[in-house]
């Protein structure tokens, strides 16, 4: 994919993504650097989100910080958003990306994985969104982007956990927009939808000894006949984030190639 042209569609803005050490989140941090935000990068992984915040700084020249966060304990996003508007001077994107995905049908799941999906997958875009709505308010217009999956919108016979804690994500977006519109904050919320995106999570699900072979098995499952990029996503956030999308809220980008089409 070419590179993004910085042109300043987020200069002022200040944002925060989860799950930004690799994969999707730091691509997004990344490509909204590039168009002029200060990006705080939050991942449990502390040295991987060190590394990746010193190399979209230094690519950018754009402000870029590392947080520690787990994004399932709620005392974590108190000191994440905090330490966000002090570092960077206040709060008004928050990307919700951090996610897991641990196979299984109904039957196969114990209670643990499910817990676990849920903890990380769903409760950590609640925990997020509620901790970060009054501060935005603050710094508004604003904008949160919640990257949901289109397995929250298609289910899979052995995605149980996955399908349920995105599906949630989904219904949960539009609740927050509601509100957010409601109370006047004049924030807004929406949803990503991608299928499957080349990142190390994908290799985690299809597991196996020959990942090219794998990608092209998922391939031929996408009317278009490729998966997704991570940058792919990064364009849908980007824009969300900006006031381009200054009327849509409460609403789901769908990036699968046209499988849900089907």
């Amino acid at each position: 994919m070419p590179p993004m042209t910085a042109n300043g569609r987020l200069t002022g803005k200040t944002v925060l993504v989860t799950g930004a050490a690799r994969g999707i989140g730091l691509c997004c941090a990344r490509m909204m650097a590039l168009q002029g935000a200060a990006v705080a990068l939050a991942d449990i992984d502390h040295e991987a989100v060190e590394l990746a915040a010193g190399a979209v700084a230094s690519e950018t020249r754009r402000p870029a910080i590392a947080i520690p966060l787990d994004v399932a304990d709620g005392a974590g996003w108190q000191m994440a958003v905090a330490d966000t508007e002090r570092e960077l001077g206040g709060l008004n994107v928050l990307v919700n990306n951090a996610g897991i995905c641990i196979p299984g049908t109904v039957e196969e799941l114990d209670e643990a994985d499910w817990d676990r999906t849920m903890a990380v997958d769903l409760k950590s875009v609640f925990l997020g969104c509620r901790t970060a709505l009054p501060v935005m308010a603050r710094y508004a217009p604003g904008a949160i982007v919640n990257i949901s999956s289109i397995s929250g919108l298609v289910a899979g016979h052995n995605m149980a956990a996955y399908n349920a804690a995105k599906a949630g994500v989904h219904m949960l977006t539009k609740s927050v927009a509601l509100h957010a519109a409601r109370k006047g904050y004049d924030i807004r919320a929406n949803s990503v939808h991608p299928a499957f995106v080349d990142t190390g999570m994908v290799d985690e699900v299809v597991g196996g000894s020959d990942p090219r072979a794998a990608r092209a098995k998922l391939a031929r499952q996408i009317p278009l006949g490729t998966i997704g990029l991570p940058e792919d996503v990064g364009h849908a956030v980007v824009y969300l984030a900006s006031d381009e999308a200054r009327f849509m809220t409460g609403a789901e980008i769908k990036l699968d190639g046209g499988l849900s089409a089907m």
